[in-house]
């Protein structure tokens, strides 16, 4: 996977005018190299990030004639557009080895869910050490066996991988099964009682019985000469 990227003299807020062209500002680091700040197109960039996430390596061509290895370190995105803003770009030795965070992802439908349980997934990423080309893009775990409340799997439950060192500790819950929540009972609302009172008729049949006129309603009005 490649990214071609260019050097960048803009600074400080002058940036968002290269961000009106298309180009998102970045940096780009790593262990005993200068920093350099680049630019990168956009499209270009989202691109790639979304087949590569933030633990494969991409190979990076500086202003059209420099090659190096690098990982995606830090998206930063708008909070409003959920727009990239900016990137940083982590330049890696490909015999040297690294930490990556591999993101989880669940395969497979629980049984658990058809009883009406609900699926937590604990922790999204798990810290791994191996060398730069030997970090795997995710790790798929399948729950299709999880069934009642209280199963789970665990950190040890992932199949080993050569050359892969996984930092998180084995005991580590990754997802587990938990009962669905109780929904709250809301309590009928109060019936309305009125003034008027009924009276039982021989019959059975109920009759409202009003009550009188008071002396100064029930006076008749006189005709206004």
């Amino acid at each position: 996977m490649e990214l071609a990227v260019n050097s960048r003299t803009v600074l400080g807020k002058k940036v968002k005018n290269i961000r009106k062209e298309g180009l998102i500002p970045g940096e780009l680091y790593g262990h005993n190299v200068p920093n350099r700040h680049i630019s990168v197109n956009k499209k270009d960039f989202v691109r790639v990030y979304r087949d590569s996430g933030e633990n494969t390596v991409i190979a990076v061509t500086i202003d059209k004639n420099e090659k190096v290895p690098v990982l995606i370190a830090n998206v930063e995105h708008n909070q409003i557009s959920d727009q990239v803003i900016s990137v940083d770009l982590r330049q890696i030795r490909m015999d040297e080895k690294i930490t990556a965070q591999v993101p989880v992802v669940l395969k497979g439908e629980a049984l658990a869910t058809k009883s009406g349980f609900v699926i937590i997934k604990v922790h999204n990423e798990i810290s791994v050490e191996s060398l730069p080309d030997k970090i795997p893009h995710e790790f798929a775990i399948d729950i299709s066996k999880l069934e009642n409340p209280g199963d789970g799997i665990s950190v040890k439950d992932i199949p080993e991988i050569n050359g892969i060192k996984i930092l998180t500790p084995s005991d580590t819950v990754v997802v587990i099964v938990q009962e669905k929540a109780k929904e709250e009972v809301v309590a009928p609302a109060p019936v309305a009682v009125t003034t008027e009172s009924t009276a039982t008729t021989e019959g059975g049949v109920d009759v409202k019985q009003e009550k009188a006129p008071s002396a100064e309603t029930g006076k008749e009005k006189k005709p206004t000469k």
